[in-house]
């Protein structure tokens, strides 16, 4: 009878809505509400991969989609849960889906609500990511020479056990000492990630500084002259590692992207780069390659089989398309790119295709996204394009998009506001040049003219339709006005004589006589 009772009353609970934020709630109690509820009522397969029966490691597994994710069972009330999917890494709530579902099936049995109630208490110290407005790495301290770990702490970790920035490059000296402390003392993958990335990232800036501070140093990579903001462009990105170019269409944003590469070859930051591109871009980008570095670069294409063989080919530059990166995305995380450029990335502005998702799921240290398309229009395609360049710089889209859509009584977006704070947050990771602001650098309009002479077929045609705008205009000339018909029939014979001239193919496509398409060759 209990029973009953309890699951009548589960039953009359309200459900948290999805679509829209209830009074009663703060934005952020809204989204960790919605995670609960989701956790609850899914039916994942929990595997405990730890020695505790609550405090442990586990894998949870999503059968309809078949993905694993890693969940660690800490603590809540120290914030020391954790899971590998994305959302739990960006969304600054501590939690997700996967997290309550584990919680919500412990929590079934009576002996482990006493466990939570006694917390987490191991006996190891650990060095893990806490992710919140900023992701931080935070050192907790354990039972095992606890007085001596604390003190060898002093110097690189804050007062409230915050990794202390300025100590990151001598951070291993730590790590050896608490080693030596604590046996059992463990580094978690996310914060040795984290960390090695700073460091990276200060090594690199420092070489680019000191071999790279003027044009000219840029230029010696490339078999090319840069114009000034080319090579501003150039340091931007090489200084970043992962960065988005959205200067104006025409200005260049390929050779930067290839002098990016070239300096990144030079210095043996990288083996391999994959481009991603339209398929009619790839030859286009293979030539350019060549031309401005003499390199041989490798367009992969083909029936799937053949493509999983050519990721694995040992070439610098290896070229494919968005329509096969959706089916090959395995093979590509296996072949372990350096570096992703992808050219025309409005491509992935929307974030429920199944080829943005593809796509923000391809692993590499440094990526160069391109884009001509102005990323102003629509805050929610600049959102998506920027969780492939840096998931955690706009965070979370809930607070994202409440801060930054304003919305009628009817939900339907109708402005946008304190777009300034977003280019603020984007500086350092995002360059946009319009034609206007660099025009200075760029050189006079150039115009030549060349002449060429047409084929006696095409003037054989080109003066039957001469004939007949002769006929017309005389005939104009002389009444004075001109009937509609006749009007219809004077712009159908200029237009055929303008097409002619060109090729006779543009006008019955049987027959190609023409001088125009050699010449441009």
């Amino acid at each position: 009878m209990k029973k009953d009772v309890v699951k009548k009353k589960e039953a009359s609970k309200p459900r948290i809505p999805y679509h829209f934020k209830p009074d009663n709630l703060t934005l952020e109690e809204w989204q960790k509400a919605l995670r609960k509820q989701f956790g609850s009522e899914k039916n994942f397969s929990i595997e405990n991969v730890g020695n505790h029966p609550v405090f442990s490691d586990y894998l949870v597994t999503n059968p309809e989609t078949n993905k694993t994710y890693k969940v660690a069972i800490r603590d809540e009330r120290s914030g020391l849960n954790f899971c590998s999917c994305p959302d739990f890494k960006t969304n600054l709530l501590g939690t997700c889906k996967h997290v309550e579902n584990v919680l919500f099936t412990l929590n079934k049995k009576a002996a482990n609500k006493k466990i939570f109630k006694q917390g987490f208490c191991p006996s190891y110290s650990s060095i893990s990511v806490l992710y919140g407005a900023e992701r931080k790495v935070h050192l907790r301290v354990g039972e095992t020479n606890s007085a001596r770990i604390i003190k060898a702490a002093t110097g690189y970790f804050d007062e409230a056990g915050f990794l202390i920035l300025s100590q990151i490059d001598q951070i291993e000296k730590f790590i050896h000492q608490v080693s030596l402390l604590d046996k059992e003392f463990r580094i978690y993958d996310d914060a040795m990630e984290y960390i090695l990335g700073i460091r990276d990232k200060n090594k690199r800036n420092k070489v680019i500084d000191t071999k790279y501070s003027s044009g000219k140093s840029i230029e010696s990579i490339i078999r090319a002259q840069l114009y000034p903001y080319q090579a501003e462009g150039v340091k931007f990105a090489a200084r970043a590692g992962r960065s988005l170019i959205a200067d104006d269409m025409g200005l260049g944003k390929t050779i930067q992207a290839i002098a990016v590469s070239e300096l990144y070859f030079k210095e043996k930051w990288i083996e391999k780069v994959l481009i991603i591109c339209p398929t009619s871009l790839k030859h286009q980008w293979k030539s350019e390659i060549t031309k401005f570095t003499g390199k041989e670069s490798l367009i992969i294409q083909g029936l799937p089989h053949v493509r999983k063989e050519m990721y694995g080919y040992d070439a610098d530059y290896n070229i494919t398309s968005y329509d096969a990166v959706r089916n090959d995305i395995s093979r590509i995380n296996e072949a372990h790119f350096d570096l992703i450029i992808l050219d025309e990335a409005q491509r992935i502005k929307n974030w429920k295709t199944k080829t943005s998702q593809q796509i923000k799921s391809i692993d590499s240290p440094y990526c160069l996204v391109l884009t001509g398309t102005p990323l102003e229009n629509k805050i929610e395609e600049l959102f998506s394009i920027m969780q492939f360049v840096d998931k955690f710089r706009l965070g979370p889209l809930y607070s994202f998009i409440r801060k930054h859509q304003v919305t009628d009584a009817n939900g339907k977006v109708v402005g946008y506001e304190h777009l300034n704070d977003i280019q603020k947050t984007l500086n350092s990771v995002l360059v946009r040049r319009t034609k206007k602001e660099i025009e200075e650098q760029l050189p006079d309009r150039i115009d030549n003219n060349y002449f060429v002479s047409v084929t006696q077929e095409q003037k054989t045609i080109h003066d039957e339709w001469a004939e007949t705008v002769t006929r017309i205009v005389a005939k104009w000339h002389k009444t004075g006005f001109l009937r509609e018909e006749d009007r219809q029939r004077l712009l159908i014979a200029l237009n055929c004589m303008r097409m002619v001239s060109d090729s006779t193919f543009i006008l019955d496509q049987k027959t190609r006589f023409d001088t125009k398409i050699d010449e441009l060759k």
